[in-house]
């Protein structure tokens, strides 16, 4: 399984390579909003989730996405994942509801992947 750690700028070419072992024209993706830093690729995004702990991120910090290359704009990133259910943190949706971390998601998402 090819899971990328991005902690600077990644080429779309690059992530189209992670992204084609599972679903092509998108691929999932976790980020750490405290150390911003993503985590891409794998079926699930338990699996990206797995490797940023194991790399030093905490869980609470870590909330799911997904890209999808050939999308425009805000359209391009989905905040919903299984692992965004945290009704301890106030989310208690796949898709995360507060608007301001969706902010700060967008902008670490937007600094690694544009």
């Amino acid at each position: 399984m090819n899971i990328k750690i991005i902690d600077s700028k990644i080429s779309d070419v690059e992530l189209r390579e992670v992204a084609k072992d599972f679903y092509g024209e998108m691929v999932k993706g976790v980020v750490d909003v405290e150390r911003e830093i993503l985590a891409m690729g794998g079926e699930y995004h338990m699996d990206a989730n797995v490797v940023l702990i194991e790399n030093g991120s905490k869980g609470s910090d870590i909330w799911g996405f997904n890209w999808y290359f050939d999308k425009d704009g805000d359209e391009r990133i989905e905040y919903i994942s299984l692992i965004n259910i945290r009704p301890g943190q106030g989310n208690r949706a796949m898709e995360v509801q507060d608007a301001d971390l969706r902010d700060r998601m967008k902008n670490i998402i937007l600094k690694r992947l544009q």
